[in-house]
Protein backbone atom coordinates (compact mmCIF):
# COMPACT_ATOMS: atom_id res chain seq x y z
CA UNK A 1 0.00 0.00 0.00
CA UNK A 2 1.58 2.89 -1.11
CA UNK A 3 5.06 2.64 0.07
CA UNK A 4 4.08 0.54 3.12
CA UNK A 5 4.31 -2.92 3.37
CA UNK A 6 2.22 -5.77 6.04
CA UNK A 7 3.45 -8.90 6.61
CA UNK A 8 0.89 -11.54 5.57
CA UNK A 9 1.04 -13.97 9.00
CA UNK A 10 -2.53 -14.67 10.53
CA UNK A 11 -5.28 -12.02 12.23
CA UNK A 12 -6.76 -9.27 9.42
CA UNK A 13 -3.71 -9.29 6.75
CA UNK A 14 -4.18 -12.87 6.01
CA UNK A 15 -7.89 -11.69 5.49
CA UNK A 16 -6.77 -8.62 2.95
CA UNK A 17 -4.56 -11.00 1.42
CA UNK A 18 -7.29 -13.30 0.32
CA UNK A 19 -9.93 -10.57 -0.22
CA UNK A 20 -6.95 -9.59 -2.92
CA UNK A 21 -6.08 -13.13 -4.38
CA UNK A 22 -10.40 -13.50 -4.74
CA UNK A 23 -10.69 -10.27 -6.44
CA UNK A 24 -7.87 -10.58 -8.98
CA UNK A 25 -9.37 -14.44 -9.68
CA UNK A 26 -12.95 -12.56 -10.20
CA UNK A 27 -11.82 -9.45 -11.68
CA UNK A 28 -13.19 -6.57 -9.69
CA UNK A 29 -11.48 -3.87 -7.75
CA UNK A 30 -9.33 -4.44 -4.82
CA UNK A 31 -10.67 -4.38 -1.70
CA UNK A 32 -10.50 -0.96 0.65
CA UNK A 33 -9.29 -1.23 4.31
CA UNK A 34 -8.56 0.25 7.32
CA UNK A 35 -5.53 -1.19 9.28
CA UNK A 36 -4.48 0.58 12.35
CA UNK A 37 -1.91 -1.60 14.47
CA UNK A 38 -3.50 -2.36 17.52
CA UNK A 39 -1.66 -4.55 19.60
CA UNK A 40 -3.23 -4.61 22.71
CA UNK A 41 -3.74 -1.51 24.44
CA UNK A 42 -6.59 -0.11 22.24
CA UNK A 43 -5.25 2.84 21.09
CA UNK A 44 -5.70 1.63 17.47
CA UNK A 45 -9.22 0.18 17.90
CA UNK A 46 -10.25 3.54 19.69
CA UNK A 47 -8.96 5.44 16.38
CA UNK A 48 -10.41 3.53 14.09
CA UNK A 49 -13.80 3.62 15.91
CA UNK A 50 -14.00 7.33 16.00
CA UNK A 51 -12.95 7.38 12.30
CA UNK A 52 -15.78 5.33 11.05
CA UNK A 53 -17.93 6.81 13.51
CA UNK A 54 -17.32 10.24 11.39
CA UNK A 55 -17.14 9.05 7.96
CA UNK A 56 -19.25 6.05 7.26
CA UNK A 57 -22.53 7.90 6.67
CA UNK A 58 -21.23 9.27 3.78
CA UNK A 59 -19.02 6.42 2.33
CA UNK A 60 -20.42 4.33 -1.02
CA UNK A 61 -19.92 0.82 0.50
CA UNK A 62 -21.75 -2.58 -0.68
CA UNK A 63 -20.02 -4.78 1.99
CA UNK A 64 -18.72 -3.83 5.04
CA UNK A 65 -16.69 -6.09 7.29
CA UNK A 66 -15.65 -5.83 10.41
CA UNK A 67 -12.60 -7.93 12.30
CA UNK A 68 -9.68 -7.38 14.93
CA UNK A 69 -11.24 -4.28 16.89
CA UNK A 70 -10.78 -4.42 20.30
CA UNK A 71 -14.71 -4.88 21.86
CA UNK A 72 -16.22 -2.10 23.10
CA UNK A 73 -19.99 -1.93 22.90
CA UNK A 74 -20.14 2.33 23.08
CA UNK A 75 -17.93 2.84 19.84
CA UNK A 76 -19.84 -0.33 18.41
CA UNK A 77 -23.14 1.32 18.95
CA UNK A 78 -21.56 4.38 17.69
CA UNK A 79 -20.61 3.04 14.32
CA UNK A 80 -23.60 1.13 13.69
CA UNK A 81 -25.61 4.75 14.01
CA UNK A 82 -23.98 5.86 11.50
CA UNK A 83 -23.96 2.78 9.15
CA UNK A 84 -27.96 3.27 9.68
CA UNK A 85 -27.23 7.05 8.11
CA UNK A 86 -25.56 5.31 5.01
CA UNK A 87 -27.73 6.19 1.25
CA UNK A 88 -27.42 2.39 0.86
CA UNK A 89 -26.96 -0.37 3.88
CA UNK A 90 -23.79 -2.43 2.97
CA UNK A 91 -24.21 -6.00 4.27
CA UNK A 92 -22.53 -6.21 7.12
CA UNK A 93 -20.38 -9.27 8.07
CA UNK A 94 -18.38 -9.58 11.65
CA UNK A 95 -15.27 -11.49 12.87
CA UNK A 96 -13.26 -11.78 15.76
CA UNK A 97 -13.14 -8.92 18.68
CA UNK A 98 -15.92 -6.71 16.32
CA UNK A 99 -18.48 -10.52 16.05
CA UNK A 100 -17.55 -9.82 20.10
CA UNK A 101 -18.75 -6.23 19.99
CA UNK A 102 -21.99 -6.82 18.22
CA UNK A 103 -23.05 -9.18 20.61
CA UNK A 104 -22.29 -7.76 23.69
CA UNK A 105 -24.11 -4.47 22.45
CA UNK A 106 -27.62 -6.80 22.19
CA UNK A 107 -27.36 -5.58 17.78
CA UNK A 108 -26.29 -9.40 16.53
CA UNK A 109 -29.65 -9.63 14.57
CA UNK A 110 -28.82 -6.24 12.94
CA UNK A 111 -25.76 -8.23 10.95
CA UNK A 112 -25.71 -10.61 8.02
CA UNK A 113 -22.77 -12.64 8.30
CA UNK A 114 -20.95 -13.79 11.42
CA UNK A 115 -17.98 -16.01 11.19
CA UNK A 116 -17.19 -18.08 14.17
CA UNK A 117 -15.40 -20.95 14.86
CA UNK A 118 -17.04 -23.50 17.60
CA UNK A 119 -15.52 -21.14 20.48
CA UNK A 120 -16.49 -18.49 19.56
CA UNK A 121 -20.04 -20.06 18.53
CA UNK A 122 -20.23 -20.95 22.33
CA UNK A 123 -19.94 -17.30 23.12
CA UNK A 124 -22.38 -16.55 21.03
CA UNK A 125 -24.68 -18.90 22.38
CA UNK A 126 -24.08 -18.39 26.22
CA UNK A 127 -27.07 -15.67 26.88
CA UNK A 128 -24.82 -14.36 30.18
CA UNK A 129 -21.52 -13.99 29.11
CA UNK A 130 -20.14 -10.62 28.72
CA UNK A 131 -16.76 -11.56 26.96
CA UNK A 132 -15.85 -14.67 25.56
CA UNK A 133 -13.33 -15.08 28.71
CA UNK A 134 -16.61 -15.91 30.81
CA UNK A 135 -18.17 -18.24 28.46
CA UNK A 136 -19.62 -20.62 31.11
CA UNK A 137 -17.83 -24.12 30.92
CA UNK A 138 -20.67 -26.24 30.09
CA UNK A 139 -21.32 -24.53 27.07
CA UNK A 140 -17.61 -24.41 26.06
CA UNK A 141 -17.43 -28.30 26.03
CA UNK A 142 -20.31 -28.84 24.00
CA UNK A 143 -17.99 -29.19 20.76
CA UNK A 144 -19.77 -32.05 19.46
CA UNK A 145 -22.83 -29.87 19.43
CA UNK A 146 -22.56 -27.46 17.15
CA UNK A 147 -26.14 -27.71 15.98
CA UNK A 148 -27.39 -27.01 19.52
CA UNK A 149 -25.51 -24.18 19.96
CA UNK A 150 -26.24 -22.19 16.92
CA UNK A 151 -29.98 -23.07 18.24
CA UNK A 152 -29.49 -21.68 21.31
CA UNK A 153 -26.72 -18.39 20.20
CA UNK A 154 -30.18 -17.58 17.61
CA UNK A 155 -32.83 -18.15 20.97
CA UNK A 156 -30.89 -15.16 22.54
CA UNK A 157 -30.69 -13.15 19.59
CA UNK A 158 -27.01 -13.74 19.78
CA UNK A 159 -26.32 -14.51 16.11
CA UNK A 160 -26.26 -12.83 12.51
CA UNK A 161 -28.82 -13.42 9.94
CA UNK A 162 -27.06 -16.38 8.98
CA UNK A 163 -23.59 -17.73 9.92
CA UNK A 164 -21.03 -19.41 8.53
CA UNK A 165 -19.06 -21.88 11.62
CA UNK A 166 -15.68 -22.48 10.81
CA UNK A 167 -14.18 -26.15 11.75
CA UNK A 168 -12.62 -29.84 10.19
CA UNK A 169 -16.31 -29.31 8.87
CA UNK A 170 -17.48 -25.60 8.11
CA UNK A 171 -21.17 -25.02 8.51
CA UNK A 172 -23.56 -22.70 7.57
CA UNK A 173 -26.74 -21.74 9.74
CA UNK A 174 -29.75 -19.26 10.13
CA UNK A 175 -32.37 -19.13 12.87
CA UNK A 176 -34.09 -22.27 11.18
CA UNK A 177 -30.99 -24.10 11.53
CA UNK A 178 -28.35 -25.65 10.05
CA UNK A 179 -28.73 -25.46 5.98
CA UNK A 180 -25.98 -26.93 4.73
CA UNK A 181 -22.01 -28.36 5.77
CA UNK A 182 -18.78 -28.46 3.40
CA UNK A 183 -16.46 -31.14 4.62
CA UNK A 184 -14.40 -31.47 1.28
CA UNK A 185 -11.25 -31.78 0.67
CA UNK A 186 -9.96 -33.13 4.01
CA UNK A 187 -6.67 -31.04 4.83
CA UNK A 188 -6.03 -32.32 8.52
CA UNK A 189 -2.84 -29.92 8.65
CA UNK A 190 -4.63 -26.90 7.96
CA UNK A 191 -6.05 -26.71 11.21
CA UNK A 192 -2.24 -26.16 12.80
CA UNK A 193 -2.26 -23.34 10.35
CA UNK A 194 -3.28 -19.57 11.99
CA UNK A 195 -4.87 -17.71 9.70
CA UNK A 196 -6.65 -20.45 7.54
CA UNK A 197 -10.30 -18.80 9.33
CA UNK A 198 -9.34 -15.27 8.80
CA UNK A 199 -9.07 -16.14 4.97
CA UNK A 200 -12.16 -18.08 4.69
CA UNK A 201 -13.78 -15.01 5.67
CA UNK A 202 -11.84 -13.19 3.26
CA UNK A 203 -13.31 -15.01 0.87
CA UNK A 204 -16.66 -15.30 1.89
CA UNK A 205 -16.88 -11.08 1.70
CA UNK A 206 -15.88 -11.01 -1.77
CA UNK A 207 -17.94 -13.81 -3.21
CA UNK A 208 -21.02 -11.70 -1.45
CA UNK A 209 -19.39 -8.65 -3.28
CA UNK A 210 -19.40 -10.37 -6.64
CA UNK A 211 -23.11 -11.02 -6.41
CA UNK A 212 -23.37 -14.62 -4.41
CA UNK A 213 -26.34 -14.86 -2.50
CA UNK A 214 -24.84 -15.58 1.30
CA UNK A 215 -24.76 -18.57 1.31
CA UNK A 216 -23.67 -19.70 -1.58
CA UNK A 217 -21.43 -17.49 -1.02
CA UNK A 218 -19.91 -18.95 1.90
CA UNK A 219 -20.35 -22.73 0.80
CA UNK A 220 -18.20 -21.53 -2.33
CA UNK A 221 -15.73 -20.21 0.13
CA UNK A 222 -15.63 -22.70 2.26
CA UNK A 223 -14.49 -25.02 -0.43
CA UNK A 224 -12.26 -22.75 -2.04
CA UNK A 225 -10.53 -22.09 1.37
CA UNK A 226 -10.06 -26.42 1.63
CA UNK A 227 -8.90 -26.51 -1.96
CA UNK A 228 -6.39 -23.88 -1.26
CA UNK A 229 -5.12 -25.98 1.32
CA UNK A 230 -4.74 -29.46 -0.29
CA UNK A 231 -3.35 -27.29 -3.14
CA UNK A 232 -0.66 -25.90 -1.06
CA UNK A 233 -0.13 -29.37 0.67
CA UNK A 234 0.29 -27.53 4.53
CA UNK A 235 2.66 -28.81 6.96
CA UNK A 236 2.23 -27.94 10.69
CA UNK A 237 4.73 -25.46 9.71
CA UNK A 238 3.07 -23.87 6.95
CA UNK A 239 2.44 -20.01 6.97
CA UNK A 240 -0.79 -19.11 5.72
CA UNK A 241 1.06 -17.05 2.73
CA UNK A 242 1.38 -19.97 0.84
CA UNK A 243 -2.28 -21.06 1.07
CA UNK A 244 -2.82 -17.55 -0.11
CA UNK A 245 -1.16 -17.93 -2.72
CA UNK A 246 -3.16 -20.93 -4.34
CA UNK A 247 -6.30 -19.29 -3.50
CA UNK A 248 -7.31 -17.96 -7.19
CA UNK A 249 -6.55 -21.61 -8.69
CA UNK A 250 -8.62 -23.19 -5.84
CA UNK A 251 -11.23 -20.21 -6.72
CA UNK A 252 -11.98 -20.96 -9.85
CA UNK A 253 -11.87 -24.63 -9.52
CA UNK A 254 -14.80 -24.04 -6.25
CA UNK A 255 -16.67 -21.68 -8.29
CA UNK A 256 -16.67 -24.40 -11.63
CA UNK A 257 -18.21 -26.87 -9.24
CA UNK A 258 -20.79 -24.43 -8.31
CA UNK A 259 -21.59 -23.86 -11.44
CA UNK A 260 -22.01 -27.63 -11.90
CA UNK A 261 -22.69 -29.36 -9.19
CA UNK A 262 -23.41 -33.08 -9.58
CA UNK A 263 -20.65 -34.04 -7.13
CA UNK A 264 -21.39 -31.65 -4.73
CA UNK A 265 -25.01 -31.16 -4.83
CA UNK A 266 -25.67 -32.23 -1.38
CA UNK A 267 -23.29 -28.85 0.44
CA UNK A 268 -24.30 -26.48 -2.46
CA UNK A 269 -27.98 -24.70 -2.23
Amino acid sequence: MGDRRVDVNRGTPALLAACCAACRCLGIPAPYAYLVGDTGPGRGSRKLYRHLADNLSQAGLSTLVFHYLQPDSDWHDKVLLAIREMPVRPRLIADAGFMYAAKMSGRAPEYDLFTPDVGELAFLADEDAPHPFYTRGFILHEDNRVPDLIARAYEHDNAARMLLVKGAVDRVAGAEGMIAEMSEPVCEAMEAVGGTGDTLTGLAAVLVEAGLEMGKACLVAARANRMAGHLADPTPATQVGEIVARIPEALAQAMEDNATPQATANTFF
